[in-house]
């Protein structure tokens, strides 16, 4: 059975627009976010896209202890209520423990699980009964069927707000590969899939204390994906991803959003199913 997601003032699934999720990786300072968010609204409203702003407070993974890991949960999440009240979109964020989901959940529309923690029990357990939706990211170690596992993990909890997102699979080292069949293997759980065509680009711990990446194929990725079929695309966005703090090298530049956009969805057009 195939589930529709409320998110915001939108629904997310199967027969319904595909959606976006899109916005810095992390929350830099305050202008930078409320000015992105901003102009990604402008042109998702443009082109009929329901949007949900993306940032994060904390990366707690991040490569090395000297990299920039974000204002931390106070101030992040007062910034994510800044934009879901002036810009007036849904926000999500990143959530690394259970606490994090609890503080974050009283705010933000859609808690994240980083792919690293995917199988992190008690954490799903947690964002699930926030009753906030819950994007479980697959984990780059983990073959799609296995998300399954966590799909059960949080409908245990009652939760049918569920979305999976699929980000790449580890091929070697410093290097990750999108397996299409991922896309129908993980829809067949009935819920809304998502595309992460930054982070599939990205080449982890390729730049020795840092990640690094591939931007230049975040396009074809997202172009394939859309014709292999997903209900949304995750994209992290940033109007100077050269001088960005995370994730700089994987970002698409906020000038060239909308032409990324505006392909994709013609492609999305082009291959939904005709009644």
């Amino acid at each position: 059975m195939a589930h529709l997601v409320d998110i915001g003032s939108f629904k997310a699934g199967q027969g319904q627009p595909p959606f976006l999720i899109a916005g810095p990786c992390v929350i830099e300072n305050e202008q930078l976010v409320m000015e992105t968010a901003a102009r990604i609204a402008e042109i998702t409203k443009s082109l009929g896209i329901p949007y949900i702003f993306k940032s994060s407070f904390d990366k707690a993974n991040r490569t090395s202890i000297k990299s920039f890991r974000g204002p931390g949960i106070e101030q992040g999440v007062a910034v994510l209520k800044k934009v879901r009240d002036h810009v007036g979109c849904p926000v999500l964020t990143d959530v690394h423990t259970e606490e994090q989901a609890t503080e974050a959940g009283k705010v933000v529309d859609v808690l994240q699980i980083p792919a690293f923690l995917c199988r992190q029990t008690d954490l799903l357990i947690a964002a699930a009964n926030t009753g906030k939706v819950v994007n479980v990211k697959k984990g780059q170690f983990l073959s799609p069927i296995e998300m399954g596992n966590a799909v059960k993990k949080v409908e245990e909890c009652g939760s049918r707000r569920i979305l999976l997102t699929e980000r790449g699979s580890s091929f070697g080292y410093n290097n990750l590969v999108v397996d299409m069949r991922s896309f129908p293997i993980m829809r067949s759980f009935g819920y809304p899939v998502v595309f992460d065509a930054t982070h599939s680009v990205q080449l982890p711990g390729g730049g020795g204390t840092k990640s690094s990446g591939q931007r230049e194929f975040v396009e074809p990725l997202a172009c394939a994906a859309a014709g292999a079929g997903v209900d949304g695309f995750f994209m992290e966005v940033h109007p100077n991803p050269d001088e960005a703090l995370s994730d700089g090298p994987n970002m698409v530049p906020l000038h060239q959003l909308k032409s990324l956009l505006e392909r994709i969805l013609r492609i999305c057009d082009a291959t939904k199913p005709r009644l």
